[in-house]
């Protein structure tokens, strides 16, 4: 089975030095289970572009779904506990080749149109964050999900 390539992309650039190196880490960390790229993106339509998708794919769900999968993190969307974010990477990793790529939107979070774009929508929990602080939450959640696929003891010690 090919490794699952994970792209994570923000829109902003960072600007505290303590997030960046949050990032860094667990870049790291993931990059031993799976190919992760992370991106700094300008905006919303830079997004679309990057999953392959058409600015004008806004606001509905394309047929063909580009050349990844889309994630927008969003707090009005599902939740998942750990081992539930750990079976959908799991089984999303063993069905669809295409990149899976994980977005956290600018502070004040994605137009409805990106929202109906996107093949997942998923929060991070019912408290607000800020998108710098969502995206170590996500980075974090993304790496123990490996650790339970796998059998890491990581996860073990909760």
């Amino acid at each position: 089975m090919p490794a699952l390539k994970i792209k994570i992309a923000w829109v902003g650039k960072t600007k505290e030095p303590a997030i960046q190196s949050l990032t860094d880490e667990y870049l790291k960390r993931i990059s031993r289970y799976a190919q992760v790229e992370a991106l700094v993106l300008r905006d919303e339509n830079a997004l679309l572009q990057v999953c392959g998708l058409p600015a004008s794919a806004a606001g509905r769900k394309p047929r063909n779904a580009g050349k990844s999968t889309l994630v927008l993190m969003d707090s009005r969307s599902k939740q998942f506990s750990s081992e539930e974010f750990a079976h959908f990477m799991g089984d999303y990793q063993d069905r669809n080749p295409l990149p899976l790529v994980f977005a956290i939107g600018p502070a004040d979070g994605f137009s409805e149109a990106t929202r109906g774009a996107a093949q997942h929508l998923i929060s991070l929990g019912k408290m607000t964050l800020t998108h710098e602080l969502a995206r170590v939450v996500l980075l974090e959640q993304v790496y123990r999900a490996f650790t339970i696929l796998k059998g890491h003891p990581y996860h073990s010690g909760h």
